[in-house]
Formats: C-alpha cells, structure tokens, sequence
C-alpha cells in the first residue's frame, strides 16, 4: 500500500493586500514540493506576491463547540475595541 503524502495549508498574500488568506489546502512531499505546486493551483492568474504552507499536522485549532467559554474573557475588554482610538491621518495600514 502506498503512504499518502502530507497535506499541506496553503496562505497567499495578493498583491493589493498585506496579510496571508487561507486558499486551500494540498497533498506535496515536502514544502518546496507543497510551494510550487500552490503557485501551479492557487495563482493561476498571477494575483500571488508571497505564498505560505504550513503542514496541517503542525496547526493546532480550537473546538468550535468551546468557543464561548474560550471568548467570554474578551467581553469585558471594551477598551479594546478599535472605536476607543483616532488614527492620525496619514497611516495606511495597521
């Protein structure tokens, strides 16, 4: 029987954007192999300036059904709302 190759999560930061989006996911050997072969299926139309995998062994996510007990601390940190600050004008991005 033939071993399956590792899947792989695949993040692209477009080119009007300065974050990584998860596109999708795919099975490559190794990252090199897991890079190029994102470019191949997810930048088809050259919109990509950077890509990132990650092998989907090594992400460790939290359970949805938990959500409310893990996000209830936030609740009561208003302060850390964005509405609480003025940006000077000028700054593009944070």
């Amino acid at each position: 029987m033939e071993k399956e190759l590792p899947l792989w999560e695949v993040f692209i930061r477009s080119r009007q954007g300065l974050d990584h989006k998860h596109v999708g996911s795919l099975h490559a050997a190794d990252a090199q192999m897991a890079i190029e072969n994102a470019r191949d299926v997810y930048t088809r139309r050259q919109e990509g300036v950077s890509i990132w995998v990650v092998e989907s062994v090594h992400i460790t996510a939290s359970d949805p059904a938990d959500s409310d007990p893990l996000f209830e601390p936030a609740k009561d940190k208003a302060y850390r709302h964005p509405t609480f600050y003025q940006l000077p004008e000028g700054i593009k991005h944070i």
